[in-house]
């Protein structure tokens, strides 16, 4: 079953219509310099099976509108979950307050009909019952891996929605957006001895990739496989040592770390590291870092930004040299440049802001496995789980959920309670080689700003970098 022949029928009905939709944006927006009206329908649902049984399964709707005027640095934003010409008329109230609009009013986004994903809704297109035996078939068979199997969790999340953005001058974009997800997660146990790994995979696609044996199976190896590399991990070593990365989801460090720094609002306002900059070396030759929110099905893209603008390919630091910022249009417009289609928001109940997409450095030249014999001392880095990290400044502190020993050119044991210490921008000039096998993440990243929680993508080969502060809980 696919999504109605016209999604837009979830936004509009006798309490509203496009025409009415245009001119009550029109009315309110009258005196702003740019601002729009956000309609929004949203359905999501989530499985959870753990110890071998359904434990949750939860069906969520949602809709509404964000009414915005910009002038200036000034932001009048009002919202409702009622999609009413009513309820739009008493948030037109709010944007009354805003001053007049002192510059020009700002140009409407270029148009765009490109569809970077399927219009389907995956909810609809696969049953109930479908979904929660996909659920019982991974624990059952994660369970017959490996007699160490003491517990097995699964998730399976999925949603699809319809956004509309309507401008007072007339332009009108529209995006149907899927995502979906699965996790595994795997404890095993040994001689009185617990460990734990996880895998997670998903995009913007229906559910059928999920379904197909060999996902979910490469899900259930990979989980055991770092659960049981856990279960024979020792003390992390402690102190500051040459680290390599793997490739792929460890580019969550560079997300966190520069990523944010490199949004328009912290430089507009001169609070990021990377504030004034452009055209000067903040890395290391050779390290080129881009945001694309246009490539196909990935969870971070969008075909338009939640201001319309489409997406793009931004090239952010080129061989070391910074380039330019991500922007949303009140950032872009203030700065006097582009928006590069990073105007994202959580729902129709927050206001938009610069954010990443899909953001990650470019493959090098180099041989990971060369990279590798480079190292006399120090770990491997396969991948992380939670950080905390200082926007302003880069400072992050990164928890690996599997690393290892790296003792002369070679891979040793697993290590236990590893963290990464350190800050983006000197990281960035710490990089001592990049491996040529570039990877994205299997899609499953969430980022966070400003209280705003957004699908994202990250991305990296396999990278060297040297005088990264390793936290652990034994002598270097």
């Amino acid at each position: 079953m696919t999504s109605p022949v016209d999604p837009r029928a979830f936004l509009y009905d006798e309490h509203l219509d496009p025409d009415a939709a245009l001119r009550l944006t029109a009315d309110a927006l009258g005196n702003a310099e740019d601002g729009e009206l956000y309609l929004e329908y949203r359905k999501s649902e989530a499985f959870g099976f753990d110890d071998g049984r359904l434990k949750t399964a939860s069906y969520d709707t949602q809709s509404g509108f964000g009414l915005r005027a910009v002038s200036g640095e000034t932001t009048a934003f009002a919202h409702a979950n009622e999609l009413s010409a009513g309820a739009i008329r008493r948030a037109a109230a709010t944007m009354a307050l805003i001053d007049p609009a002192k510059g020009a009013r700002a140009a409407p986004p270029r148009g765009n009909n490109r569809h970077l994903y399927t219009a389907a809704d995956p909810i609809d297109a696969i049953a109930f019952a479908d979904k929660v035996a996909l659920c019982q078939t991974i624990d059952a068979a994660a369970r017959a891996r490996d007699p160490r199997v003491v517990q097995v969790s699964v998730s399976l999340l999925g949603s699809w929605g319809v956004v509309e953005i309507v401008r007072p001058d007339g332009f009108v974009a529209t995006d149907i957006r899927p995502l979906t997800r699965l996790n595994v997660s795997i404890v095993v146990e040994a001689n009185g001895r617990r460990e734990t790994g996880s895998f997670g995979t998903g995009g913007r696609a229906l559910y059928d990739r999920l379904m197909q044996p060999e996902t979910w199976n490469r899900a259930i190896d990979e989980a055991l496989a770092q659960a049981l590399a856990n279960l024979e991990s020792v003390a992390a070593p402690a102190g500051e040592m040459t680290v390599l990365l793997g490739p792929g989801w460890p580019g969550i460090l560079l997300h966190e770390a520069i990523g944010h720094g490199l949004e328009g609002d912290f430089n507009r306002k001169g609070t990021s590291a990377f504030s004034g900059r452009i055209g000067q070396r903040v890395a290391a030759p050779g390290v080129t870092v881009v945001d694309d929110g246009s490539i196909a099905d990935r969870r971070g893209s969008l075909s338009i930004d939640d201001e319309g603008t489409p997406t793009q390919e931004n090239i952010l630091i080129e061989d070391g040299i910074l380039k330019g910022y991500m922007q949303d249009r009140m950032n872009a417009r203030l700065m006097g440049v582009a928006p590069t289609g990073n105007g994202r928001r959580q729902s129709f109940a927050h206001a938009p802001m610069p954010r990443m997409t899909n953001t990650f450095m470019r493959a090098g030249r180099d041989d990971p496995a060369e990279l590798l014999s480079r190292v006399k001392r120090g770990i491997f880095a396969k991948s992380f789980g939670g950080g905390q990290v200082d926007i302003v400044s880069g400072k992050f502190v990164f928890s690996c959920t599997e690393a290892y020993r790296i003792e002369d050119g070679r891979i040793g044991a697993p290590i236990k309670g590893a963290t990464l210490i350190g800050d983006g921008p000197t990281a960035l000039t710490r990089v001592l080689g990049i491996g040529d096998d570039f990877a994205l993440d299997e899609g499953i990243g969430m980022c966070g700003k400003g209280g705003q929680g957004v699908p994202a993508g990250v991305g990296q080969p396999t990278l060297l970098m040297e005088g990264l502060t390793v936290g652990g809980t034994a002598a270097g």
